[in-house]
């Protein structure tokens, strides 16, 4: 998710552009944990704010629209992006307070520079700035009318963007359907708005007024209000109809309870190529990298069973959100050896720290219980990791993936390697 943040213009002298992804930009401003206090919190303006990792596929992307964004709010609002280093404990503790837990992450820091509004539409220039424009009209209305200017972790839904924002992306979402003339909607709401708060990063909380916006209410058959959907990440078909209380305790521990049922088990893919790993890994915390027999020593039916026992141990440790991947022995050598893998035995198997380049040899039996023991030690912590010899991951080979086919030993080529030895005995 993005940040969208609002800050005071200083001195051109103070104000340095950011040296990675928007280097010798004028108008995205680089902002750091020592400036970000005096430039946004003690600003009088708004600022759309991105905190990013270079590393980071999905912040590469977003570069060419974010910059789009800026230019286009040239004069309305100030726009910003940080390099959040969770290497460097201080930067850890900046986004635990801003509640940073993946990138990019954007925030609109305006009405209240405490509590920045969630970045919550389409990740392009028009996207961007309509928020922050959005941002400014509430701002403009509440002061107007002499109400507060505390931003709600609700999101309003409508007929026309409950497609875009629930049922196109794939996070997971509890809707409200409510009438404004509901005494139970009314009493729900500030619980509603606690259970945003403490879901965000979770589970997204929206609200649709169910008599202004009756195709979306027609379709999902409410009856009565208020009436909650759940919509769990991936297919949005057939939502689930919550039967919890009407607290906010009662509605977050129905939804991490949902969540948990409802999270899809990872894929465990094949590497056939650097993208394939990046793909799994990159955007990943850890990224469990198997290394299974050559075909030859493991026909389809040895080889489907270890990739099915990799499934269950993805299903098992899906909360964790790991990357899973594997690949044929001596298919990428130099991957091997980098990790210090292999050669001495299949399957093997590494767990790596693909932005810190850690790994964690995987040295127990390969079977359940030994898979099963070894994650739980990963997940708290128990497990020593040792630094990649190389500063990067080598080359990766391009491959055809294995077309899910036993594969038969040439009888020519080994008839005619025979006779060769024959000729020189």
């Amino acid at each position: 998710m993005l940040i969208i943040s609002l800050m005071f213009l200083v001195t051109f002298s103070t104000i340095h552009h950011c040296s990675a992804l928007y280097e010798n930009n004028e108008d995205v401003i680089d902002l750091t944990v020592d400036n970000f206090q005096d430039l946004v919190i003690k600003s009088k303006e708004m600022w759309l704010v991105e905190f990013y990792a270079p590393w980071c596929g999905h912040c590469k992307n977003l570069v060419p629209e974010y910059v789009k964004a800026a230019e286009a709010l040239r004069g309305i609002a100030k726009v910003g992006a940080m390099h959040l280093d969770l290497d460097v404990q201080v930067y850890r503790d900046f986004g635990k307070k801003y509640q940073i837990q993946g990138f990019p992450t954007i925030k609109i820091f305006g009405a209240d520079k405490n509590e920045p509004e969630p970045f919550e539409a389409e990740k392009t220039a028009k996207g961007l700035a309509g928020a922050v424009l959005k941002a400014a009209r509430n701002k403009i209305k509440a002061f107007l009318e002499g109400g507060s200017t505390k931003p709600s972790d609700v999101i309003t839904l409508t007929d026309e963007n409950f497609d875009e924002l629930v049922l196109t992306t794939d996070d997971t979402w509890m809707v409200e359907f409510y009438a404004p003339w509901c005494g139970h909607c009314k009493n729900l709401a500030p619980e509603w708005t606690k259970a945003a708060t403490e879901l965000k990063g979770k589970v997204k909380l929206g609200a649709i007024d169910a008599t202004a916006n009756p195709e979306k209410s027609e379709k999902y058959g409410v009856q009565g209000y208020p009436t909650i959907k759940y919509f769990a990440a991936g297919s949005k078909k057939s939502p689930l109809d919550y039967d919890g209380g009407r607290s906010s305790i009662d509605i977050v521990n129905w939804a991490v309870e949902k969540l948990a049922e409802t999270t899809p088990a990872p894929n465990v893919s094949q590497i056939v190529d650097e993208k394939s790993l990046r793909a799994a890994c990159e955007d990943t915390h850890l990224c469990v990298l198997t290394i299974l027999p050559q075909i030859l020593d493991c026909q389809s039916k040895c080889r489907n069973d270890y990739i099915k026992l990799l499934n269950a141990m993805g299903e098992k440790f899906k909360k964790k959100k790991w990357g899973w991947v594997w690949s044929e022995a001596g298919a990428q050598p130099e991957l091997e050896k980098a990790l210090d893998i292999g050669g001495y035995g299949y399957p093997a198997m590494v767990v790596i720290n693909y932005k810190k380049l850690k790994s964690t040899v995987f040295k127990g039996s390969f079977s359940k219980e030994g898979l099963q023991e070894f994650f739980r030690d990963l997940s708290y912590g128990k497990s020593p990791t040792v630094a990649v010899e190389t500063q990067e991951l080598p080359r990766i080979n391009v491959i055809e993936p294995w077309d899910g086919e036993d594969k038969k030993v040439n009888s020519e080529e080994t008839d005619e390697g025979d006779s060769g030895w024959k000729e020189e005995l």
